[in-house]
């Protein structure tokens, strides 16, 4: 196991910096806290635990958190803590404008500075929704006070006239339909009730449940915690387990940074490849292992995934949603999986304070068409693959296991779209001058370009090569896609269009190379015509001006290093700092 000695205990904690003693200061923050009549004996050096909710009616995957809460603060209770609820900016992915993701970093440094200014022992993540996992977790390691997540859990199974519906997955795919004539508007607005019916998160393979898998795969959440549905008993009682444990922790004093390791990370990434997780996770596990001091690279996910299959036979790869992964087994058994087949960093320390192998080495696989053997995997090699080459020198993702074999190595004309204003100009123009050889590509969707990097990588096909029946093209962009999305989709191209990067200098009729086995993407041209290109492109806008969006533009980095704020990498740690009254 990772090398870890509990301080001794009992000792004086951070929180009683606030609260311990009879001088003025100790008693004007004690005495400001009693009139919501806490007992004075909670005061007296037991640990203080701030459970850091996202709860928002806004945020509906995280809207049923309030109640999770409470079960958090019964295990702290139990445990002899003091629970403090707090409520932290939560990015909605499903209401945020122009998209979440611009706000990851705002959320991030929102909990840093909640955390290091208030009188904290300890922290529970209360996470769910996509971009509120990594933002916690990013936080939490700058501070580097003993975390753990507690995730909300994945809505129940969707129907829609006997088929199973995935929460986004199906969005992507009746849209189409639509656009195909194979479903009516009716139809599909029918559809829209089958969608999320139960509180939770995405009950696909997507964002939010794979940043679940990833927490649980760094050693961040109690074991099994990942995939127990939003509505189920037992994630009350997960919360409550967390709450008992958060405790201990502060007690022994186990920080992230004694969790989130290089060899746990190489873990996650190895996870994710089996799960067939979000490609969304490259760019949250980078920016979270920037922030805790672990050096992670674009290269390590192509190293550790390379091998993985994809043995969970979820949506968008599979056909099973996260209901069924729960009452096949859950993460646990897929981490065995790793496990038994030297793909595990067997000794790697978790929240628990046992390693990740003694967390799992008993658990049972209960169905063999939700977690599959080896030999029958979606496909054997289900990591995320990274493709270098002239278009993309700093790297661009791609998600084989949701991808079309045939398209995996393909050679075809550009059809460009500047911007996502420009595609969706132009995707339902009967003239445009595309069939399904073409590679479309859209340019400024990056960090900088979009702001924030929209999930609008996954373009949807045009209508005249829908009705051919043809259901995926490869696409290339500076965007992300959704989790719950699916094709053959090469995402986050770096550097990025609205930089100069050389996606910005495509043009319609290029010939564009892809060969995913030799990791590889290049635009056709000679590599003089490439230079005189680059050198004549200017910028297409003006950056944004005033507030935030100013803070984003100037300070944000690239996707190939996780897009966080060029000042927040690294672990500044939680100091107690200085009182003012």
């Amino acid at each position: 196991m990772t090398a870890f000695t509990p301080k001794p205990w009992p000792r004086r904690l951070r929180s009683q910096e606030w609260f311990g003693g009879t001088g003025r200061d100790q008693i004007y923050h004690r005495g400001w806290m009693r009139n919501q009549g806490f007992p004075a004996d909670l005061f007296d050096g037991r640990p203080v635990i701030g459970i850091l909710n996202t709860w928002s009616e806004l945020t509906p995957c995280n809207a049923h958190l309030r109640d999770l809460a409470e079960r958090v603060k019964w295990g702290v209770y139990e445990a002899g803590g003091f629970p403090v609820e707090v409520p932290v900016f939560s990015a909605s992915e499903s209401a945020f404008r122009p998209t979440a993701m611009m706000f990851r970093n705002l959320a991030a440094m929102a909990v840093e500075e909640a955390i290091r200014g208030q009188p904290m022992d300890g922290c529970v993540l209360m996470v769910g929704c996509d971009k509120t996992t990594p933002s916690l977790l990013m936080g939490a390691a700058s501070c580097d006070l003993p975390s753990i997540v507690v995730t909300g859990g994945p809505m129940l199974n969707g129907y829609f006239r006997g088929e199973r519906v995935g929460s986004g997955t199906h969005l992507w795919k009746f849209s189409e339909a639509v656009k195909a004539g194979e479903m009516t508007p009716e139809e599909f607005s029918e559809a829209e009730a089958s969608m999320s019916r139960s509180p939770g998160s995405c009950n696909t393979m997507g964002t939010a449940s794979t940043m679940a898998s990833m927490a649980e795969a760094l050693g961040m959440a109690l074991s099994g915690n990942a995939a127990i549905p939003a509505v189920d008993s037992r994630r009350r009682m997960m919360a409550q387990l967390t709450g008992r444990r958060i405790v201990q922790m502060v007690k022994d004093d186990l920080k992230p940074s004694d969790v989130m390791t290089k060899q746990a990370f190489e873990n996650a990434i190895r996870t994710n490849g089996a799960i067939g997780g979000s490609t969304n996770a490259v760019i949250h596990l980078l920016g979270i292992a920037g922030r805790v001091g672990v050096d992670l690279t674009l290269d390590d996910w192509d190293r550790c995934g390379r091998d993985v299959p994809t043995i969970v036979n979820l949506m968008p790869s599979g056909k099973y949603l996260m209901e069924e992964f729960f009452y096949a087994g859950g993460l646990p058994v897929v981490i065995k999986r790793l496990g038994e087949a030297g793909l595990l960093n067997r000794d790697a320390l978790t929240v628990a304070g046992e390693s990740i192998w003694d967390q799992v080495k008993d658990v049972r696989n209960h169905d063999e068409d939700v977690i599959l053997p080896t030999e029958r995997a979606l496909t054997s090699h289900g990591g995320i693959a990274v493709l270098r080459g002239n278009l993309a020198p700093n790297g661009a993702v791609l998600k084989p296991s949701a991808s079309s074999p045939r398209l995996l190595k393909h050679r075809g004309r550009a059809v460009v779209f500047e911007d996502i204003d420009d595609y969706k100009a132009k995707i339902n123009d009967e003239a445009l001058d595309i069939d399904e050889t073409c590679v479309m590509v859209m340019k400024n969707c990056g960090p900088k370009g979009y702001p924030g990097m929209a999930e609008v990588g996954n373009m949807g096909l045009p209508p005249k090569v829908l009705r051919k029946g043809i259901t995926d093209m490869v696409r290339i962009s500076d965007a992300r896609m959704s989790g719950t999305a699916y094709g053959t989709v090469i995402l986050h191209t770096s550097p990025e269009a609205a930089v100069g990067g050389p996606l910005a200098v495509v043009r319609d009729g290029d010939m564009i190379e892809i060969d995913v086995e030799a990791r590889r993407i290049h635009l056709d041209i000679p590599d003089a015509e490439l230079a005189e290109r680059l050198a004549a492109w200017k910028p297409g806008f003006e950056p944004p001006v005033g507030g935030y969006a100013q803070l984003f533009h100037t300070h944000v980095q690239g996707a190939d290093t996780g897009a966080d704020f060029d000042f927040l990498r690294g672990c500044r740690g939680a100091p107690v700092g200085r009182d003012s009254h």
